[in-house]
């Protein structure tokens, strides 16, 4: 005799609930594969350091003498220009006109160690938009 009701099959293998992980490892391999080639690519901002000298030699330049487009950037994130206060959006109007006029010229940049990373980020953006391909950086103390 037969009663009314349903009958569930059991499979109790032991591969129940296993994950297939072979496109979780084609997607890795893939990633892989693209940060290998994209990262030759990826330029950084690079810093080339004075060489140190032992002793000051009479041909060497104080560099407060040597550039005629002097940025300074004091401990409150004030800008100045040659001595006169700027804003960072009028700053890369100014060095574009001080490049026409100095175009083989290396800026130099005295930058107070209080001030923020930030406002040296915007000068350094405004003088690469200027068309200066070089930038000296004179880190000085409050």
């Amino acid at each position: 005799m037969r009663r009314w009701g349903v009958t569930f099959d059991r499979d109790d293998s032991p591969d129940e609930g296993s994950v297939n992980l072979t496109p979780l490892i084609d997607v890795v391999f893939v990633v892989l594969i693209m940060f290998i080639l994209v990262a030759p690519l990826v330029e950084l901002d690079r810093i080339n350091l004075a060489p140190a000298a032992e002793e000051k030699s009479p041909d060497m330049v104080s560099f407060q003498d040597s550039a005629p487009i002097k940025i300074h950037v004091y401990a409150d994130n004030t800008i100045f220009l040659n001595g006169t206060a700027t804003s960072a959006i009028e700053l890369s109007t100014l060095l574009k006109r001080a490049y026409r006029l100095y175009p083989d010229t290396r800026p130099q940049l005295y930058h107070d160690e209080e001030a923020y990373f930030g406002t040296y980020q915007s000068v350094k953006n405004a003088v690469e938009s200027a068309g200066f391909e070089a930038l000296d950086i004179i880190l000085k103390s409050s």
